[in-house]
């Protein structure tokens, strides 16, 4: 792709009718689609993802999640307040190019609950022109067949085969990694833009949002452009034509930041920081969510294949179930369960069973650490304050040991390291699972991030059903952030129909004016 460079090699100003802030889920098929007539820029804060080895495979992505620095790597993490590690992506392709790569459409109480004004035949259009150029049907192997029979013995049923919709019962889901195991992101949709009208500059650092001055205090103020910086440290300035339009695609940390960053926000807050305000908006940064994981992992005394998510349990009792097998190195003892003594690297299959909270209800809120956008924001999610969530978590949690005690288990026996060798432990849950308050407590201690955060930017608070940012001209917000419920099993399908569905809509909306 020839349109995308280092931001150094982009002119210190220049005009376009779309400025897009992060080249991610969303961000990547909104930008392909209004290149189609229009010039278009992407700023991207991160670099390619296709060569380096760990983004493009299976094998490579918890070394993505764990091994990083904290100024360049693919994964950018932070921990919340309720301690919980997480990660953002910082990668062109965003977290498309980080995640397990499972493919899954939005469920209908997503479209129901949504204020979005949606118009579901552009909705089906836009996940076929996703689907068609990067989701696969995934091959089962050892493990996920046995989470899927294990699945439908315990009645999550019927069993849908493979579906990309999303339909209570057992299915096996799209993926976004091929039959080699080659990954493909939001950063392939690319390939279907018009190259004479789109540049993508990458290692672009977005500090805010411009706005053109109001001369009244009852009009409204008019975004205009972004000032950015590149990885030499050199500012540049990126204008809007006529009829033109900043898009924040930087995802549910990154756009609430930069609208809080240019001026958008509370107006007390704001001024606490220094921030000229531009808009009093008190909503920015609140209504954050984080769907709660939980779930158990365990040591298969046979090898298994490395998995990711293919086989997903859509239950009725508020949890969706999900497997993954990962081989990882094992150095201690200099000897696993099922291999030789041997002085070359040793590895172990770690398989990990694991519930998704479906909602949640429990909310949290987003602030600023540093008026450096480069520094993570405070984040807090606020995990099972709405006693709702936690309910949900403990009866997904009795599925999980009804998984593991079903007959499709047997041929896995699970150990556990003691510190000096492996024992037994059989397969159940660490608690009496007929106790709601040690269930509730295991919920709890072991509550960790499926990596589906969203909010802070939502619709009908901050931004409009057209996803406008309310008070302000010329600026929108497209990504997750707008959401109050992430869709279906995973948010992934969704957020790339949606960018490809908002450049539709605006598409549309452009010619009538």
């Amino acid at each position: 792709m020839a349109f995308v460079v280092n931001s150094t090699q982009l002119p210190p100003d220049d005009t376009y009718d779309y400025i897009i802030v992060g080249g991610g889920t969303a961000g990547c098929p909104l930008a392909a689609t209004l290149s189609k007539n229009h010039r278009v820029l992407v700023l991207e804060r991160g670099g390619l993802p296709f060569s380096n080895p760990n983004v493009m495979t299976r094998e490579g992505f918890l070394p993505t999640l764990t091994h990083n620095d904290q100024s360049d790597s693919p994964a950018q993490t932070f921990t919340s307040e309720d301690g919980v590690p997480n990660a953002r992506g910082r990668v062109l392709g965003g977290s498309s190019a980080i995640n397990a790569g499972f493919y899954s459409r939005a469920d209908e109480d997503f479209y129901e609950r949504s204020e979005i004004d949606w118009d579901r035949r552009v909705v089906q259009r836009a996940y076929e022109w996703v689907e068609k150029a990067i989701v696969f049907q995934p091959e089962l192997q050892t493990w996920q067949s046995a989470v899927r029979d294990g699945l439908l013995e315990v009645g999550v049923e019927p069993y849908n085969g493979y579906s990309l919709n999303h339909t209570l019962g057992t299915k096996i889901g799209g993926s976004t990694f091929d039959t080699s195991g080659r990954r493909h992101s939001a950063a392939d949709l690319l390939n279907l833009a018009n190259a004479s009208n789109i540049k993508v500059g990458l290692y672009a650092s977005v500090e805010r949002v411009l706005f053109a001055p109001s001369y009244s205090l009852t009009s409204r103020q008019i975004a205009n452009g972004v000032v950015f910086r590149d990885r030499a440290g050199g500012y540049h300035h990126a204008m809007l034509r006529d009829h033109g339009e900043v898009i924040l695609c930087a995802g549910a940390i990154g756009s609430p930041q930069l609208l809080l960053l240019s001026g958008v926000g509370p107006r007390p807050y704001l001024s606490s920081w220094g921030i000229p305000v531009v808009r009093h908006s008190p909503y920015v940064g609140n209504y954050l969510y984080d769907n709660p994981r939980n779930g158990i992992s365990i040591v298969s005394p046979v090898p298994l294949e490395q998995s990711l998510i293919q086989v997903v349990g859509i239950t009725d009792s508020g949890a969706y179930l999900e497997a993954a097998s990962n081989v990882l190195p094992f150095t201690s003892p200099a000897y696993s369960v099922f291999l030789r003594p041997s002085s070359s690297p040793l590895y172990l299959t770690v398989a990990s069973i694991m519930e998704k909270i479906i909602g949640p209800h429990s909310s949290g809120t987003l602030r600023l650490a540093s008026t450096d956008v480069r520094t993570n924001p405070i984040v807090r999610f606020n995990y099972f304050s709405n006693p709702l969530d936690l309910e949900r978590c403990v009866n997904g949690s009795r599925k999980i040991g009804d998984l593991l005690r079903s007959r499709a288990m047997d041929d896995f026996k699970f150990w556990e390291w003691s510190g000096t060798d492996f024992r037994f432990v059989g397969p159940a849950l660490p608690v009496d699972q007929s106790n709601n308050a040690l269930m509730g407590e295991f919920c709890r201690r072991t509550v960790s991030t499926i990596w589906h955060y969203h909010g802070g930017c939502v619709v009908g608070r901050v931004v409009d059903h057209s996803l406008k940012v309310m008070g302000v001209h010329s600026l929108r917000v497209v990504d997750g952030s707008t959401f109050t419920v992430s869709p279906g099993t995973n948010p992934q399908a969704s957020l790339l129909m949606l960018g490809r569905y908002m450049g539709m809509m605006i598409l549309k909306e452009r010619m009538h004016k």
